[in-house]
């Protein structure tokens, strides 16, 4: 592991890649194509709606219930934890041990602000779904949450679990089997039709604080600074989440699959909530699995590895990317194919999308070139930034251990 930087006097400036860990870049490349198999829904018969099935080859119905089970809702909290760890990081590395609280809300409510750009033109032109926006939300309505103390940090993580699993078991209960996907005959129809989606943003920031608050307390603990502390707890987490996210999200697998049916509103509402809540420990367990295989790929990474953590460093660049994607098969002013895929051939087209994108932040890479949206990002977040106060010296004993662990 590479000794984190020594902050002097100058202004804030983002992470240069040579300090970065590997681990969160190696999670949100591989987080990607998680949510690029999430959106493959809007391909096939089961749409917008969790339960409805979309029937197909018996393959169709297997790959639908492998999704429903390790990726529909366990995408969305990986990201929110690692959005969560960013936030502790980005403070931490730029005020140092002297640094002042209030510039590191300044700094999170304007990089808050500008991620609500992004996200609602990300809306408005490709994509209703999008979490750009409600991370952005989040960044401005809870700045102050890198200053909080861990009990305040449970307290809230606990009242804002509730109202997310609620709103999502909501939000499925309202959304008809047959719901259509917010396309119109032509693209300017679809982008007023999915301007209405920037109505529910603080809603959707509130409902993802859980993951995102999780990741904070990560941080905290340095969890991915320093695996090999922490190999014992990674692999409870690992042993424990995925068994309790699986378990956690069979009674809407079941349904998805047309095998079983609830007998009330009660049970439905049930049901859906129990996925909801359940996917954050999907969402940890795919972040300490992938903490754990980052450890042991520390001193030697290969090609996909290089290639992997290239795509991650540019991960908003590529998830926007793959919205371009799915504008293209679903509008009906082009290939007009939402809906109207199997299962598999829709999570087949998911890959693909990802496998191409992997490739190209590769080439990006090889020629020291960032994501676009990536340093645009950095350069409104970054350009008026205050000067950043001297970090304490390393004491002895602090820079050998740092050293033996280079």
């Amino acid at each position: 592991m590479s000794a984190p930087p020594q902050a002097g006097a100058g202004p804030i400036a983002p992470t240069r890649p040579s300090q970065r860990l590997l681990a969160p870049d190696l999670a949100r490349g591989v987080m990607l194509l998680l949510i690029a198999l999430a959106h493959s829904r809007q391909l096939h018969a089961g749409g917008n709606s969790l339960t409805t099935p979309a029937g197909g080859s018996t393959f169709d119905v297997a790959v639908q219930w492998l999704l429903t089970t390790f990726v529909d809702g366990r995408a969305a909290p990986l990201f929110g934890i690692l959005f969560g760890y960013g936030l502790v990081q980005m403070t931490r590395r730029y005020m140092g041990p002297e640094g002042d609280p209030k510039q590191a809300r300044q700094l999170i409510r304007r990089r808050g602000v500008w991620l609500i750009v992004f996200g609602a033109a990300h809306v408005i032109l490709l994509y209703s779904g999008d979490i750009i926006g409600a991370y952005g939300a989040f960044a401005v309505m809870f700045a102050g949450v890198i200053s909080w103390s861990t009990r305040r940090l449970w307290t809230v993580m606990a009242i804002t679990l509730v109202f997310g699993v609620a709103a999502a078991a909501l939000l499925q209960l309202v959304t008809p089997s047959n719901s259509p996907l917010a396309v119109g005959p032509t693209l300017f129809d679809s982008a007023l039709l999915r301007s209405s989606a920037l109505a529910v943003l603080p809603i959707a920031a509130v409902s993802m604080a859980p993951s995102v608050l999780i990741g904070v307390l990560a941080a905290r603990m340095r969890l991915l600074e320093e695996p090999d502390r922490f190999r014992p707890l990674l692999r409870r987490f690992v042993l424990i989440g995925f068994p309790v996210s699986a378990l956690g999200a069979q009674p809407v697998a079941l349904q998805a699959l047309g095998l079983w049916t609830p007998g009330n509103p009660g049970i439905d509402a049930a049901a859906l909530a129990l996925f909801a809540g359940t996917g954050i420990a999907g969402g940890l367990a795919f972040l300490a699995l992938i903490a754990l295989v980052a450890y042991r790929l520390q001193d030697r990474r290969g090609l996909i590895t290089t290639a992997l953590v290239a795509c991650g460093r540019r991960s908003m660049t590529f998830y926007i990317a793959q919205s371009l994607v799915w504008v293209t098969f679903t509008e009906p002013s082009l290939l007009d194919l939402g809906g109207k895929l199997g299962a598999a051939t829709a999570a087949g087209l998911a890959v693909v999308t990802w496998v191409i994108t992997v490739v190209i932040a590769y080439a990006l890479d090889r020629t020291g070139r960032r994501g676009p949206f990536e340093a645009l990002l950095r350069h409104l977040t970054y350009r008026n930034s205050p000067r950043r106060q001297p970090a304490a010296p390393l004491n002895d004993a602090r820079t050998s251990d740092l050293k033996r662990k280079s």
